[in-house]
């Protein structure tokens, strides 16, 4: 006897972070309401004073309130709220093709991957080439600091399966969630896809929230910090090998006018060469401390990740 089974629709979510996109939030919905007819599609408002999400209901669609200022926020609520088989993530202002969002999916729903992420692929007036380089050079110092890299981890158009989003832990307030997404991803070592997109231009009259040099900065310190949680004895190590050079630069020639007078004619460097030198040692020890709880919390997490049926 042979039984047949109804194959089960896809369940997918079209996830849009939102902060003052009035220009471009009705034209993002109805071009992935074009590609995407039967998904669901939820316009997550962060606090926008211009009148967003009241467009984005006039479209049909569900508008949820993030009180929590920044992109960060409001992710770690998408994922905490909302449940689906695919979900797929952009942000309101029409620069991502739409046309890739079937691709994306199509890498989680198969079971290739748990992430996949849109590369984007624009001209000089979408992505400058400052832009760029400073994309390559995250990139570089991403893939430098764990071992592998991705072709653009600040990217905004990801898809995730429900393993990846139930196990992200979402600790960034702000413009460094794509960074922290990435890390988490490499770290876990979680499998993934990369797909070129087209990346266009905002309308004239809609800027981006992104702030160069400060968000920058940010994202640089977001590495940094992520590098210590994840690879302390490396971080400490480093730091706890520098300090014991400095130690011996400045001990070195008080213990050599020691052997030659038998007198410490230098007390204070003597004293500060010490102290320098318990300093490193001190580091040295909570790298390795620190190791063990780091590793501890990495298998934690993969637990979590295998514990989500994909």
């Amino acid at each position: 006897m042979t039984v047949s089974a109804e194959k089960k629709p896809l369940n997918v979510a079209v996830l849009l972070p939102c902060y003052n996109e009035a220009l471009t939030v009705v034209d993002t919905i109805r071009q992935m309401r074009a590609v995407l007819p039967d998904a669901r599609i939820i316009v997550f408002d962060n606090n926008s004073k211009d009148g967003s999400g009241d467009l984005a209901r006039k479209e049909g669609v569900e508008v949820r309130l993030v009180r929590a200022q920044g992109k960060g926020n409001v992710v770690r609520r998408m994922f905490a709220d909302i449940q689906a088989d695919v979900y797929l993530m952009l942000d309101a202002d029409t620069t991502y093709a739409p046309e890739t969002a079937p691709a994306l999916i199509a890498a989680i729903a198969s079971g290739e991957a748990d992430m996949a992420c849109g590369v984007r692929k624009g001209a000089a007036d979408a992505f400058p080439s400052g832009h760029q380089l400073g994309n390559r050079l995250f990139n570089l110092i991403v893939s430098s600091l764990f071992g592998r890299g991705m072709q653009d981890i600040f990217s905004g158009y990801r898809a995730f399966s429900p393993r990846f989003v139930r196990s992200f832990p979402a600790h960034s307030a702000g413009f460094e969630i794509e960074t922290e997404l990435s890390v988490f991803t490499l770290e876990q070592r979680i499998p993934f896809v990369e797909i070129p997109s087209p990346y266009g231009v905002r309308p004239e009259g809609s800027f981006s929230k992104l702030k160069t040099y400060r968000d920058g900065f940010r994202i640089l310190f977001t590495i940094a910090l992520l590098y210590k949680e994840l690879r302390p004895m490396m971080f400490f190590g480093l730091i706890s090998l520098f300090l014991a050079a400095v130690s011996l630069w400045l001990g070195i020639p008080v213990i050599i006018d020691w052997v030659h007078t038998g007198l410490v004619e230098r007390l204070p460097t003597a004293i500060l060469s010490s102290a320098i030198g318990v300093l490193a040692t001190l580091l040295f020890v909570a790298g390795m401390v620190l190791n063990g709880v780091a590793r501890a919390y990495r298998e934690t997490r993969h637990l979590c990740y295998l514990n989500v049926r994909p």
